[in-house]
């Protein structure tokens, strides 16, 4: 009986220590006043209290708000087109498959994150090529990085940009639909875009629902394209339009040194995406469909 346990140690020790203490102890710092330097002191709820009165806090929400709900559909409706086109077989297959995965490797880095405020800057690439279609001045003349109006919007394009690993996903699903039934769909005279509603869609929903899971989760925690488009200096942006959860977070707990208010923050968000999750596992119950039924 000893002998699994003393196997499972290590484990079991690094869940405790890593997860299960640090979730804890986030907790009871989310409910008292702590600056770092000092003990924490309990105040209760009033960091929650307080946070529903910031307007920066307010104002992180709605941008990630915005870059969840635009980012993570375009993403997965951009991954799946590019997985049936590699799904009806072109010569080197396996090469365009790497290639289109690499931007899910590289896509959140701090090289790419730079790059990303070259392009989209004023004399960036976008703006030189919008310049040689003939497009005037007050459109290539501006930076879409620092305007207020588009910033947020390209960290939306980056995030699309990053549809490797759901094309991936979603290429093996196509692989698993039999053949016989768009067969019999093309007999019976559907069009693509009948079988493709009835056929595919349908077939590949519990994927569907395992992509949008699991980068929604990560859309909510994205951090390094906000943190260096957004500027060193000017973090979150012009009039905050970068401002994500998690980079107004970092700037709680690691500029202004309130670490309750920063592990209020985080529980807030753990609650908001298990409340989403689990919405999106109820919704499922009616359009998701298995195998076995």
């Amino acid at each position: 009986m000893l002998y699994p346990l003393f196997f499972l140690a290590p484990w079991i020790i690094g869940v405790i220590a890593f997860s299960i203490y640090p979730v804890f102890s986030s907790f009871y710092l989310s409910l008292t006043n702590f600056s770092l330097f000092g003990e924490p002191d309990f105040i209760g709820p009033i960091n929650y209290i307080r946070l529903m009165s910031d307007p920066r806090f307010l104002k992180a929400c709605r941008v990630t708000t915005t870059y969840v709900f635009l980012g993570v559909p375009l993403q997965l409706a951009f991954a799946l087109l590019l997985a049936m086109m590699l799904n009806r077989g072109i010569p080197g297959l396996k090469y365009f498959r790497a290639i289109y995965y690499l931007p899910a490797l590289l896509g959140g880095s701090v090289a790419i994150g730079i790059l990303w405020r070259q392009v989209f800057g004023m004399e960036g690439l976008l703006n030189s090529i919008l310049a040689i279609i003939g497009f005037p001045e007050s459109i290539t003349g501006i930076s879409w990085v620092t305007n207020p109006k588009y910033s947020n919007y390209t960290l939306i394009i980056l995030r699309v940009w990053q549809f490797g690993s759901p094309m991936l996903i979603f290429l093996a699903g196509l692989k698993q639909i039999p053949a016989e039934l768009y067969e019999s769909a093309s007999i019976d005279g559907a069009g693509k875009i009948r079988q493709f509603i009835s056929i595919t869609l349908p077939m590949l929903s519990p994927i569907i629902l395992f992509n949008l899971i699991m980068q929604t989760i990560s859309a909510f925690q994205a951090f390094t394209p906000a943190y260096i488009m957004s500027g060193y200096g000017n973090l979150g942006g012009a009039l905050d339009s970068m401002l994500f959860y998690t980079l107004y977070l970092y700037i709680m707990g690691f500029t202004h040194f309130r670490m309750g208010m920063a592990s209020a923050m985080a529980w807030v968000l753990l609650v908001t995406i298990g409340v989403l999750i689990f919405l999106i596992f109820k919704i499922s119950k009616s359009v998701v469909f298995y195998n076995e039924e």
